[in-house]
């Protein structure tokens, strides 16, 4: 029945630097979109999309409690892992964890774990070979 992934959505308590965090330091492109009551926000990559929420200015519906921080996120990398943790470090990204080995939705992966703007988890991967 169930295919992909097609977006999920963030909530955030600084749009300025959530949007800084996953365009100039994970490379995803900031697009906007219309709905027929709003200009919205997102991030873009590959075939999917984070849609942007501002904490107590959240567009409906909304999840039950939409709160700054409650994410955990795994993206797959389209550069080697020490390309990341290159580009990482020099962006003065903490990495909270990593590299580990982790298992991935389609086999084993190599991961480090960083803090977002709003301390959402995230972890960045590579497939192993």
């Amino acid at each position: 029945m169930i295919d992909h992934i097609d977006h999920i959505v963030l909530t955030t308590r600084d749009k300025a630097a959530c949007i800084r965090f996953y365009t100039e330091v994970l490379g995803m492109k900031l697009v906007t979109f219309r709905t027929p009551t709003a200009e919205r926000l997102a991030f873009s990559f590959g075939g999917q999309k984070i849609n942007l929420h501002e904490w107590g200015r959240e567009f409906e519906p909304k999840a039950h409690v939409a709160v700054p921080g409650s994410l955990d996120l795994c993206f797959i990398a389209a550069v080697p892992l020490d390309a990341v943790i290159q580009k990482l470090q020099a962006e003065k990204v903490k990495i909270v964890q990593g590299p580990v080995k982790k298992t991935g939705a389609v086999g084993p992966i190599r991961s480090v774990y960083v803090r977002d703007p709003d301390l959402n988890l995230v972890e960045i991967s590579v497939y192993e070979s």
